[in-house]
C-alpha cells in the first residue's frame, strides 16, 4: 500500500516530513528569483543578504525547535521522517546561470503530495533547483511502496522569465510552468493554487493536467502577490478556515470557500528576525500545522490567535519555531504531510 495517501490539510496525520536546518546558508546573490523572498511588508523589500552560512545561533536554536516539534508529533503517534544532509555550499550551474544552494528547512516548498502522488515541483528560486536531492531516499521508499512519483519539467529560469521592476505579483513570466508546492492547498477534490511571484498561471495549468478530471485546480489571482499561500489561508477542519484579513476579502476569496465559516486572524505578534533581512512578514505567525480536524500546532507567542482559535472550538498545541521570520517558515512550511487517515471527498 502506498505510503503517500493524503487528500486535504486536516485529516488525522499519520506520516510527516519535518525539515532540517543542517547546512543552511544564504546562496550566492544576484538579481534573480532569490529576490522574491525579500519583498516582505517591513521595509526589507528587494534587499538580498550576503552569501554564506546562517548565524550559528539560528542553526542551533532551530535544530532544537525542530527536534521538539518532531518529538511532539511522535508522541501523537505520527511517523516523522527527515531529509538527508546536502552540501548547500556546492555550486549549481546551467548554461544560463550559477548559484549555490539554500536549505532543507521547508519540505513544503519542494514536494507536493496529493492522493497517492508526490510531485517534485518546478520551483522558482535557482538556489533550490536541486533541493529534491535531500529527499531522494524517501522518494524511492515511497515509490517502492506504490506511490506515484512525478517530477515537473525542470524550468530553465533564465533572466527573461523574470521582471523584478514589475509590481509584486506580476514579476513572473509565463514562458514555462513554475511554482512552489507551498502555493498549493488541498481541500479534497478542490485544489487551491495561488498565482503569485512564486507560481504562475502555466504552473496551475500543468498541475490540472497532471491531476486530471477528479480534481479542480482553482487558480487564485489577486489574493497575495508575493510568495506562498499558507500565511494567507489555513483550513482548520471541513467548513472552517483561518484567513489573513490584510490580504483576503470576500470578493477575492475563491468561490468554493465563500460558504465556509471564517476565523479572521488577529494582528500577529512580530517575533523579529536575526540580521538585516526578513524572509517573510509577521503574518508567518498564522502558519500552523493541523494534526487532526480542529487540532493545530500553533506558535506559542501568538496569544491572540490562540484565543481566537480556541473560541471556535479548535484545540491548540503550543510549540515554537523561534526563527520563523529569519528562515521564512513556521510549522506548515517546515513540514510535509504525506499520509493522513481519510478518503478523497468534495467539501463545497
Amino acid at each position: 500500500m502506498s505510503l503517500v495517501d493524503v487528500h486535504n490539510e486536516w485529516d488525522p496525520l499519520e506520516e510527516v516530513i519535518i525539515g532540517s536546518i543542517e547546512g543552511a546558508r544564504a546562496p550566492i546573490s544576484e538579481e534573480n528569483p532569490f529576490t522574491v523572498d525579500f519583498s516582505a511588508e517591513d521595509g526589507t523589500a528587494g534587499k538580498i543578504p550576503p552569501p554564506g552560512p546562517l548565524a550559528q545561533r539560528v542553526v542551533d536554536e532551530t535544530r532544537d525547535d525542530l527536534e521538539a516539534l518532531s518529538a511532539t508529533l511522535v508522541d501523537l503517534g505520527v511517523t516523522v521522517r527527515r531529509p538527508e544532509y546536502v552540501d548547500y555550499s556546492a555550486v549549481i550551474s546551467t548554461p544560463d546561470w550559477h548559484t549555490t544552494g539554500f536549505y532543507g528547512y521547508c519540505p513544503r516548498d519542494v514536494l507536493l503530495a496529493i492522493g497517492d502522488t508526490v510531485i517534485e515541483t518546478p520551483m522558482v528560486q535557482r538556489s533550490r533547483f536541486l533541493e529534491p536531492y535531500a529527499y531522494k531516499d524517501l522518494l524511492l521508499e515511497y515509490f517502492d511502496s506504490g506511490a506515484r512519483w512525478l517530477s515537473a519539467p525542470k524550468p530553465r529560469l533564465a533572466d527573461a522569465m523574470f521582471d523584478w521592476t514589475a509590481e509584486p505579483g506580476k514579476r513572473l513570466g509565463e514562458y514555462e510552468p513554475v511554482f512552489d508546492a507551498a502555493n498549493v492547498l488541498r481541500f479534497g477534490t478542490d485544489i487551491l493554487y495561488l498565482v503569485s511571484d512564486s507560481g504562475n498561471q502555466r504552473g496551475a495549468q500543468w498541475l490540472q493536467m497532471v491531476l486530471g478530471d477528479r480534481y479542480t485546480v482553482h487558480a487564485a489571482h489577486d489574493l497575495y502577490a508575493s510568495t506562498h499561500v499558507d500565511s494567507t489561508v489555513a483550513p482548520l477542519r471541513p467548513g472552517l478556515v483561518l484567513l489573513n484579513p490584510a490580504r483576503v476579502k470576500e470578493d477575492n476569496l475563491p468561490e468554493f470557500l465563500r460558504g465556509w465559516d471564517k476565523v479572521w486572524c488577529p494582528e500577529p505578534v512580530d517575533t523579529g528576525y536575526v540580521g538585516d533581512f526578513a524572509y517573510c512578514s509577521p503574518w508567518i505567525g498564522m502558519n500552523l500545522l493541523v494534526v487532526r480536524p480542529g487540532v493545530a500546532i500553533v506558535d506559542d507567542r501568538q496569544v491572540d490567535l490562540i484565543g481566537a482559535l480556541e473560541r471556535r472550538g479548535v484545540e491548540v498545541l503550543s510549540q515554537r519555531l523561534t526563527h520563523s521570520r529569519t528562515l521564512g517558515g513556521s510549522f506548515h512550511c517546515a513540514s510535509l504531510d504525506v499520509r493522513r487517515t481519510g478518503t478523497l471527498e468534495t467539501y463545497r
